[in-house]
C-alpha cells in the first residue's frame, strides 16, 4: 500500500511540475481564450462533440490536480458553448474533477490524518457523519474556502463518496450557471461600449449577488427543514421567554427589559440560581470566615503572642445564610418585576419552538432561551446511596462540623471546601483520581496548593485513588478506593462529593424538538449560541464550555442581542479572554493560555515569572509567597496568558484581562504607574522582568561606552 501511495504521489507531483515548467497556465487565461475565440468557435462548429470532449477532459484534469484556472475555464465554457451546454459540460466536468481530487486525498492522507489526530477530529467526524451532506452543500453554495481546498479536506473526513459526488453536483450547479452566464456575456465584449450592455451588467450583478442569494437559500432550506411539522403562530405575545433564573437567565431578562422587549422569566426553584443559593455566594462567605480563623493562627508572625477564636460551626453556617439573604434582593422577583420582566414561578414545558407552557398557561414567543444551569454530578459508585453524602448544593445544610470529612474531587469546588473545613478543624481527606490537584492548571501551580494543604492544614491527599464503592458497616462509613493495584479503605463521618457538575438539560417537552447535546452533555450551540432551531438559544452552564458565573453573563449578552436584533446584525460569541479563579489559599487566578494549554494547542511561547517573595507589600502582609507567570509570543510583548498564585490573585488578574482584551502588551503595563506599596505592583515587576530579558546586550555595551566617553 505504501508503494502505491508513493507511486500516485510521484505521478501527481510530476504532472503539477510539468504544468508549471512548461508554463501551461498561460493557456488558462481569459486573454488567451479571447485571442483564440474565433478559432475555437470554428472548431466547435465543425466538430462540436470532439471540441466538447477535449474541453471536458482538460477541465477534469485541471480540477482533479487542483491547478489554478478552473474559474477561467468556466467562463471560457460559457463563451464557447453557450449557457445551456456550457452549464451541462462544466457541471459534470467540475464534479468529476473534484471527486478525483477527493479520492486522491482520501487514498494518500485519510488514514494518516485520522490516526494521528483521532482525538481532535472526533467531534468533527461525528458532525460529518450526521450532517456532512448539509455542510458540504453549504460550502458549495457559499464558497468560504476555494473549491480545491474543499475537495482535499473533505477527502480526509468520513463522508461517503456517493454523498460527496451527488451533493457536489447539486451544490456547485447554481454557481456554475452564474459563471457560465457571465462567460457568455464576456464573449460579446468587443469595445468599451459593450461593457455597459444590459446583459453584461446583469451577468456581473448575478456574480456579485450569488453569495448573498446562496446564503439566503441555505438558511431558508435549513429553517424549512428544522421547523417541519410545527405550526408557527401568526402573532406572538412575547419577544423572549427565558427558562432559568440563574446568572445567565437573569442577565438575558435584564437586557431584554432594558431595551423594552417583552420578556418572561421562568424559574421552578429559587431566583438567583446556583450562584446565589448554593455556589459562589455561600462558598465565598464560608471562605471569608475560614480565612479569619486562619489569620488568628498566624498571630505570632504578625507580632502577637497569641490569638484565639471561640466559635460554633452552626453560627458560621448561619452567617452564610445571612449573606445570601442580604444579596438576595439583587436577584429578586420584585426587582426584576420593577425592571419590566414578567417573573413566573413554575416549571416550563416546551410545546414547540414558539410556545412554552407554564402553570397551564401557554406563552407564545419569538425566542426561547435555555438557561437551565447545572447540577452536581454523582458518579455511579456502588453503595454510595448507603451513606448520607453531601454535594456542593446540600453542604450548606450542615450545622455540625464533621470530625472526619472525606472530599471526593480535587477540582476548584473540592479544594475550596476541603480547605474551609480543614481551617475549621475537621480532619480532611481529599481523594482525587488524577495524579495531582487542579488538573487544568500548570503542575507548579497545583504543587504549590498541594504543599500548602499538606504542611499548613494537614489535609490527607490521596492522589491517584479511584473510588469504587461506599459502605456503611457496623456504624462505620467507608469509601473503598483502588490505587497502585490494591484496595484501601478510608473511614469518614461525612462525605462531600465534588467531582464536577453536569448541565441540566431535562426540560419537559424538549425531547420533541430533538435538540442535540455535546459530548459534555451541554446543549449544542453554534457561534451565535443558537441550537438547531435558530430562535432557540442556550447560555450559561447549560451551554458550556465554561462553568463560571462571569462566563454565563458574557454569553447572555450575545444571546439577548442576537435574539432581539439578529435580523439586523448577529454577533459571534467571543471566548478569547475568559478568566478563572480558584479561591483557595493560595488563591489561583488565570486568563488565556497556561503552559499545558499552549503545548496541547501547539502554540509557541516564552515564560516570564515574578516571585511574590520579593514584593514589598506581600512581605509587609506576611503573604510573601506565590508568583506571577506570564506567557508571551516569542520575542514580543503580546500576552498569551497569565497565571497568578497568591493573595488576592483574582483581583490582580484583572489588569491582565483588560490588557489582553484590548491588545495591550507588557511594555504598556510596565509604563503604567502602580501605587506603592500594593500587591498590584507585581504585575509591573513581571513586565519588568520580561523587559530585562529582552534588552539588547549589544545596546547596553554601547551605552556603557557612551557614558565612559562622556566622563572622560
Amino acid at each position: 500500500m505504501q508503494k502505491k501511495k508513493l507511486f500516485v504521489l510521484f505521478v501527481l507531483a510530476a504532472l503539477v511540475c510539468l504544468f508549471f515548467f512548461f508554463d501551461l497556465q498561460q493557456y488558462l487565461t481569459l486573454d488567451y481564450a479571447r485571442s483564440q475565440q474565433a478559432r475555437i468557435q470554428s472548431l466547435f462548429t465543425t466538430s462540436p462533440v470532439k471540441t466538447g470532449l477535449v474541453y471536458f477532459c482538460i477541465y477534469i484534469l485541471v480540477t482533479g490536480l487542483s491547478l489554478p484556472g478552473a474559474a477561467i475555464l468556466t467562463l471560457v465554457g460559457g463563451a464557447i458553448f453557450g449557457l445551456l451546454w456550457g452549464t451541462v459540460i462544466v457541471s459534470f466536468a467540475s464534479t468529476i474533477g473534484a471527486s478525483i481530487a477527493f479520492l486522491v486525498a482520501r487514498f494518500l492522507l485519510h488514514d494518516t490524518i485520522q490516526s494521528r489526530y483521532a482525538r481532535k477530529l472526533k467531534t468533527i467526524n461525528a458532525g460529518i457523519k450526521k450532517e456532512g451532506g448539509y455542510y458540504l452543500f453549504t460550502l458549495r453554495l457559499i464558497p468560504i474556502f476555494p473549491f480545491f481546498v474543499i475537495n482535499l479536506v473533505m477527502g480526509l473526513t468520513p463522508i461517503r463518496f456517493v454523498t460527496y459526488f451527488l451533493v457536489s453536483q447539486l451544490g456547485m450547479l447554481p454557481g456554475t450557471i452564474v459563471y457560465v452566464n457571465a462567460g457568455t456575456q464576456l464573449a460579446q465584449v468587443q469595445n468599451v461600449g459593450d461593457i455597459l450592455s444590459a446583459n453584461l451588467l446583469f451577468a456581473f450583478a448575478l456574480l456579485g449577488l450569488f453569495p448573498l442569494l446562496a446564503k439566503w437559500l441555505v438558511e431558508a432550506i435549513k429553517r424549512r427543514r428544522v421547523y417541519r411539522g410545527f405550526t408557527k403562530p401568526d402573532t406572538f405575545d412575547r419577544n423572549m421567554v427565558v427558562i432559568g433564573a440563574g446568572s445567565a437567565g437573569l442577565v438575558c431578562a435584564y437586557i431584554a427589559a432594558t431595551v423594552k422587549a417583552k420578556v418572561s422569566l421562568v424559574e421552578k426553584h429559587r431566583m438567583g440560581g446556583d450562584c446565589l443559593n448554593t455556589g459562589c455566594v455561600p462558598s465565598k462567605a464560608l471562605i471569608r470566615s475560614a480565612r479569619f480563623l486562619a489569620d488568628t493562627r498566624r498571630a505570632e508572625s504578625l507580632g502577637f503572642k497569641s490569638a484565639s477564636v471561640d466559635f460554633d460551626f452552626a453560627d458560621v453556617m448561619q452567617r452564610v445564610q445571612r449573606v445570601i439573604k442580604t444579596i438576595e434582593p439583587h436577584d429578586s422577583v420584585e426587582r426584576y418585576t420593577e425592571l419590566g420582566v414578567e417573573c413566573l414561578q413554575g416549571e416550563a414545558t416546551i410545546v414547540d419552538p414558539w410556545r412554552v407552557s407554564v402553570n397551564g398557561k401557554t406563552l407564545t414567543t419569538r425566542n426561547i432561551v435555555l438557561a437551565t444551569g447545572a447540577e452536581p454530578f454523582i458518579p455511579p459508585i456502588d453503595g454510595l446511596e448507603q451513606v448520607n453524602y453531601y454535594t456542593s448544593d446540600t453542604i450548606w445544610q450542615c450545622r455540625v462540623l464533621p470530625e472526619r470529612l472525606l472530599v471526593m474531587g480535587g477540582g476548584p469546588i473540592g479544594c475550596e471546601l476541603a480547605q474551609c473545613f480543614a481551617e475549621f478543624g475537621s480532619r480532611v481527606t481529599l481523594v482525587e483520581y488524577a495524579d495531582r490537584l487542579l488538573i487544568r492548571e500548570d503542575e507548579e501551580v497545583a504543587d504549590a496548593l498541594s504543599e500548602h494543604f499538606r504542611k499548613e492544614l494537614n489535609i490527607d491527599l490521596r492522589l491517584q485513588h479511584k473510588a469504587t464503592a461506599a459502605r456503611c458497616e457496623n456504624g462505620r462509613n467507608l469509601l473503598l478506593c483502588e490505587t497502585a493495584g490494591e484496595t484501601v479503605e478510608l473511614e469518614f463521618d461525612a462525605l462531600l462529593v465534588a467531582v464536577g457538575r453536569r448541565a441540566c438539560t431535562r426540560i419537559p417537552g424538549l425531547d420533541k424538538l430533538d435538540i442535540d447535546l455535546t459530548e459534555q452533555g451541554t446543549f449544542a450551540v453554534n457561534d451565535f449560541l443558537q441550537t438547531r432551531y435558530p430562535n432557540i438559544y442556550a447560555c450559561g452552564d447549560a451551554a458550556g464550555p465554561y462553568q463560571f458565573t462571569h462566563a454565563a453573563a458574557h454569553q447572555a449578552w450575545y444571546v439577548s442581542v442576537n435574539a432581539l436584533f439578529g435580523r439586523l446584525k448577529k454577533f459571534r460569541v467571543d471566548y478569547r479572554v475568559i478568566p478563572r479563579a480558584t479561591f483557595t489559599e493560595p488563591e489561583i487566578a488565570a486568563v488565556g493560555l497556561n503552559e499545558i494549554q499552549a503545548r496541547e494547542n501547539g502554540v509557541e511561547y516564552e515564560v516570564t515569572r515574578y516571585d511574590l517573595s520579593d514584593l514589598d507589600r506581600a512581605i509587609a502582609d506576611e503573604s510573601a509567597s506565590g508568583l506571577v507567570k506570564v506567557l508571551t509570543v516569542p520575542g514580543k510583548d503580546k500576552i498569551l496568558g497569565v497565571t497568578i498564585v497568591g493573595k488576592h490573585a483574582g483581583d490582580l488578574i484583572t489588569e491582565y484581562i483588560a490588557a489582553m482584551k484590548n491588545n495591550i502588551g507588557l511594555n504598556k503595563i510596565l509604563g503604567t504607574i502602580h501605587i506603592y506599596p500594593t500587591l498590584a505592583e507585581a504585575n509591573k515587576y513581571a513586565a519588568g522582568n520580561w523587559k530585562k530579558a529582552h534588552t539588547s546586550e549589544k545596546l547596553l555595551n554601547w551605552l556603557q561606552r557612551y557614558h565612559e566617553w562622556f566622563r572622560s
